[in-house]
């Protein structure tokens, strides 16, 4: 058998398991209850039919961040059109990780992967924060949160993260308890002596809020943005090691030490 023949076994092989179990997951917009249909979106039409190549009835999971989970199937599928029916819910929805992920905007393939990567680490809002040394002049939100909507559907979240717009350091430290005053701010300071950020984290277990994780650009935070987050009651700096760790791997390495003291890993 040829490669690229035993490519294609396999293939269809990975499909036809997930016809039977519904591994499938869609995020979809409308409301969602027993009885209803969903129309697909152009993109995920051409996902379930021409890249999976599902037929009628094959089964796919959906979730839209109001409603649960729900089990469903594909119904009246044409060459260029199906709908997706509604079975039942099989997962209540519940709520995303009280944690946000601030970080520095990089180049195109590592922003993307600091999205996906935030998603399934528990992120429950990722904000790109133009800082003094950041070197990205423009973000693309509307490719971000595509981005976060594809890991929501991979890693089994029910509902997908928001992503904000690429906002100064500078204006989101002045509005910053606006929305949800007490949010502590764990920074990840670059300059911050090795160790302790265990204990760090540790010593606000049993008394904090929501949470922020800030990291900063590839070539640190400016000296004036240092001081200010430095003079905040509301920031508990942190190291991330002795070693000098690139942006999107800071930001898993934070979330992670975060996740395990303070959020749902625990």
């Amino acid at each position: 058998m040829r490669d690229d023949d035993r490519d294609e076994d396999n293939e269809a092989g990975a499909r036809a398991e997930q016809c039977g179990t519904g591994k499938i997951r869609l995020f979809v917009e409308p409301d969602l209850q027993a009885g209803l249909g969903v129309v697909p979106t152009r993109d995920q039409i051409h996902y379930l039919l021409n890249v999976m190549r599902l037929k009628e009835g094959a089964k796919v999971r959906v979730f839209n961040g109001r409603h649960g989970e729900w089990s469903a199937h594909l119904h009246a599928v044409t060459k260029r059109s199906c709908l997706i029916a509604l079975d039942q819910q099989i997962r209540e929805q519940d709520a995303l990780p009280d944690i946000w992920l601030l970080f520095a905007p990089v180049k195109r393939a590592r922003i993307d992967f600091i999205v996906q990567k935030a998603v399934e680490m528990g992120a429950g809002r990722i904000m790109p924060v133009m800082t003094e040394r950041t070197n990205v002049s423009r973000v693309k939100g509307d490719r971000l949160a595509a981005n976060a909507m594809e890991a929501a559907e991979q890693c089994g979240l029910l509902a997908v993260p928001e992503v904000t717009e690429a906002l100064a350091l500078s204006r989101i430290l002045d509005t910053w308890n606006d929305e949800t005053p007490g949010r502590k701010i764990i920074f990840c300071d670059e300059a911050a002596q090795p160790g302790g950020a265990m204990a760090a984290l540790m010593n606000i277990k049993d008394n904090h809020g929501p949470l922020a994780v800030l990291i900063g650009p590839e070539g640190g935070f400016a000296p004036a943005e240092r001081e200010r987050l430095l003079a905040r009651p509301d920031t508990l700096p942190i190291s991330l090691g002795p070693r000098i760790m690139r942006a999107d791997t800071a930001a898993i390495a934070a979330l992670a030490a975060v996740q395990m003291v303070l959020g749902d890993w625990q």
